[in-house]
């Protein structure tokens, strides 16, 4: 269990969920585990099987506590609300931000500032663990060129524009990639991004955990009351959850590419957990897969200190604190949406 932003998350998947006078109770097979006051919290994020009692529920539809279940791996169950929530009124305001090109660059390029801050992180944090394995040179010029990027997103005002330095900035930061795998290089080569099909080992292991970081942050959206196909930076298109894929571009290079790092540089994962399809593309065996999924499961669970909330969490938790974050902006309650910026 764990407070933040007064919201409740419950993370263990035997809680049960009841309601004791004015007080969420907190119990794990029968025995209390907290106890908390239901008036003062604004959501309850549960990744519990057990579930909660229907007084439980009606209580917090009643207060229009938002109350949310997911698996515990972090599919999205359902949400509970009462005749009446706050949720409407988060959406609409959600669909004049996206409406207004300006209102929407706004908030767009706080995404993009996070993706290219954690993106030079990334490499910085190899330049000074790894000087001697790796070209300085070559790394410190995309440090000062994404350095010097983020200078121009804070100023730009134009969506197009935004568009173009992303590009810009992520071009550059997948020029010095091969270089921050430092083991079994004869096998994981990487010469840059190629999508439908990868091509390459290291790009299949980045899409397929691109594609898992898309749909936590869709269910995140969706835990919170936001509409994940409505974006501000991505723009409507049927189908495609448009806001989720905002989302993922600050938290990409923290959540996805240095786990795929890690798991090739610790060796982890080897050639033969890939194979190539009849389409020449490069995908996971099954046993590749599971290895994978298994070790994305295994480092959601690992904590780490959020730079805005000054707290300890798990980084399975970080799409909800930033979808938090993200419906406190688009309600007024802060002034911009504060990206995620690892440090």
């Amino acid at each position: 269990m764990r407070k933040l932003l007064n919201t409740l998350f419950i993370t263990s998947e035997k809680a049960f969920l009841s309601l004791q006078g004015e007080t969420v109770y907190v119990e794990i097979d029968k025995k209390k585990v907290g106890q908390f006051p239901l008036h003062t919290l604004e959501g309850i994020i549960c990744f519990s099987y057990n579930g909660a009692t229907p007084a439980f529920m009606g209580a917090c539809a009643e207060r229009n506590v938002n109350l949310s279940f997911f698996t515990p791996h972090g599919k999205f169950l359902c949400r509970v609300v009462g005749e009446s929530c706050g949720n409407v009124l988060l959406r609409k305001q959600q669909y004049r931000i996206s409406d207004n090109m300006d209102e929407s660059c706004k908030v767009a390029r706080n995404f993009i500032l996070g993706k290219v801050y954690n993106s030079r992180w990334s490499i910085d944090r190899t330049v000074r663990d790894h000087e001697l394995r790796i070209d300085v040179e070559k790394c410190k010029d995309v440090i000062k060129y994404l350095n010097d990027a983020m200078i121009k997103i804070k100023d730009t005002g134009n969506l197009d524009s935004l568009r173009g330095m992303e590009g810009e900035s992520a071009s550059l930061y997948f020029s010095v990639f091969d270089d921050l795998i430092l083991n079994q290089k004869e096998t994981f080569k990487f010469k840059g991004r190629t999508r439908r099909p990868p091509l390459d080992e290291v790009n299949a292991m980045l899409s397929f955990g691109y594609t898992l970081l898309t749909n936590d942050c869709a269910k995140a959206l969706e835990g919170v009351g936001i509409d994940s196909y409505v974006g501000f930076m991505h723009r409507d298109r049927p189908g495609r959850k448009s806001l989720a894929l905002d989302l993922m571009e600050e938290l990409r290079p923290v959540l996805v590419d240095r786990f795929v790092l890690t798991l090739i540089n610790n060796r982890q994962i080897k050639g033969q957990h890939f194979r190539t399809s009849e389409s020449n593309a490069i995908e996971f065996t099954d046993e590749g897969k599971k290895i994978f999924l298994t070790a994305w499961q295994e480092h959601k669970r690992e904590e780490f200190k959020h730079p805005y909330l000054n707290e300890k969490v798990n980084w399975g938790l970080l799409p909800h604190i930033q979808a938090l974050l993200l419906a406190r902006f688009i309600r007024g309650d802060i002034e911009e949406y504060p990206p995620f910026l690892w440090k």
